[in-house]
């Protein structure tokens, strides 16, 4: 235990009031969480209230002990936003693994996207397995969806800050990608990948 005095109390008052209200932010999202019909493992906790939709007839899953850090004082690395986890058409689904941690980070399935255990998403990162839209104007106009396709991120993968993973990317388990990437194709596990679009940089030992 760091002793209290004038340099630690700061910090320590911090932390403690962090605690505090990440036991509130975790209270509200536990209710949120049965409003919407969302499945979420024992243990998990929130530091600031995530925004959650789940669309008809679809489903989310989260495992036990994930965390989920929404507010501007739950990351000192910079949250743009709170997290937003949401299912966007009928049989889309959004499965999580136990243990894994999300920083202002989105998650939104026209399809399906599953996660696995340990995943760790830094801040401001984005997940989708759709376009939104289509690229042709006419089509656009018409509201048509655009293309989906199904993302799997496996155990122990890391995204670091502002990593963006498009539609139909499978990332191997226990790879890392480099902060301010685009994910457009799949990554094998086990290396470090970086870039616009992300390529494999190196093999992790």
């Amino acid at each position: 235990m760091r002793p209290v005095n004038r340099d630690s109390l700061p910090h320590l008052t911090a932390v403690a009031a962090d605690l505090v209200r990440g036991q509130g932010s975790t209270a509200i999202a536990r209710a949120l969480a049965v409003w919407w019909g969302i499945s979420l493992g024992q243990r998990c906790r929130f530091f600031g209230v995530p925004q959650l939709r789940r669309h008809p007839s679809s489903a989310i899953r989260i495992g036990a002990d994930c965390e989920f850090r929404s507010a501007p004082w739950a990351n000192q690395v910079g949250l743009d936003r709170r997290c937003m986890i949401s299912t966007l058409a009928d049989g889309a689904s959004i499965e999580v693994g136990a243990g894994s941690g999300f920083s202002g980070t989105v998650l939104a399935a026209a399809g399906s996207i599953k996660i696995g255990a340990g995943a760790l998403c830094g801040a401001n990162c984005t997940i989708t397995d759709t376009d939104w839209h289509p690229i042709g104007y006419e089509a656009r106009r018409s509201s048509v969806r655009g293309k989906v396709s199904p993302v799997v991120i496996e155990d122990g993968v890391w995204l670091c800050l502002s990593v963006t993973v498009l539609k139909g990317v499978t990332i191997g388990a226990g790879t890392v990608v480099a902060a301010g990437s685009i994910v457009t194709q799949s990554l094998p596990a086990g290396v470090l990948a970086g870039g616009v679009p992300a390529r494999v940089i190196r093999e992790l030992r």
